[in-house]
């Protein structure tokens, strides 16, 4: 009896894209989808994870990157301590948004990638999260000045937004976001050799 060919011929590079950003190796999913199965968002999402990431494997790029699974993803990690294979879905997800943000690919779902933009910025600036301030650079991004303008109001006067921002550890959160770029800028570097 013949031995089937069970070589792959083209690698998705898209799946490559995903090790190297990552670490993770999409190709050791074998679809079990205890990933999907304890995933919170799931029911949200167009595909779910184990779906995304069968289409990272088979190369379908354009599939994944406009997909809004990636961008609904909450990182609460439950597939990835639900994997038998220890894939970290989370990570997974983080790097195609990275890569589709690469590419040039907007994000299906805009908001999402405000918010983080938002929070990134406001932790840079005051070392931790003010959440006030988060808020802020949230609605300036989006021109969503009175969505949710009730709860904003309810969480003042019940004294959870603090109206000044504590600066601790700020020194600190620099000089990660310092390093963080001069690794980046080392890497921009090297990929273009």
């Amino acid at each position: 009896m013949m031995e089937p060919n069970l070589t792959i011929t083209s690698p998705s590079q898209l799946a490559e894209a995903v090790l190297s950003e990552s670490g993770q190796n999409v190709n050791l999913c074998y679809q079990c989808r205890k990933c999907a199965a304890g995933c919170p968002i799931s029911y949200a999402m167009d595909y779910k994870p184990a779906q995304l990431i069968h289409a990272i494997r088979l190369g379908m790029d354009d599939l994944v990157l406009n997909s809004n699974t990636m961008w609904l993803c909450a990182s609460c990690e439950t597939c990835t301590t639900r994997c038998p294979q220890e894939v970290d879905v989370a990570k997974v997800m983080d790097a195609v948004k990275i890569t589709a943000l690469r590419r040039g690919i907007k994000p299906a779902i805009p908001q999402v990638a405000s918010f983080y933009r938002a929070a990134l910025a406001n932790i840079k600036k005051c070392g931790r999260m003010y959440e006030l301030g988060m808020i802020v650079g949230l609605k300036m991004r989006t021109f969503e000045f009175f969505k949710d303008a009730g709860m904003g109001m309810k969480m003042f006067s019940k004294g959870k937004l603090k109206m000044v921002p504590s600066f601790t550890g700020a020194l600190r959160t620099w000089h990660i976001f310092s390093r963080v770029k001069n690794i980046e800028k080392k890497n921009a570097a090297h990929n273009a050799k």
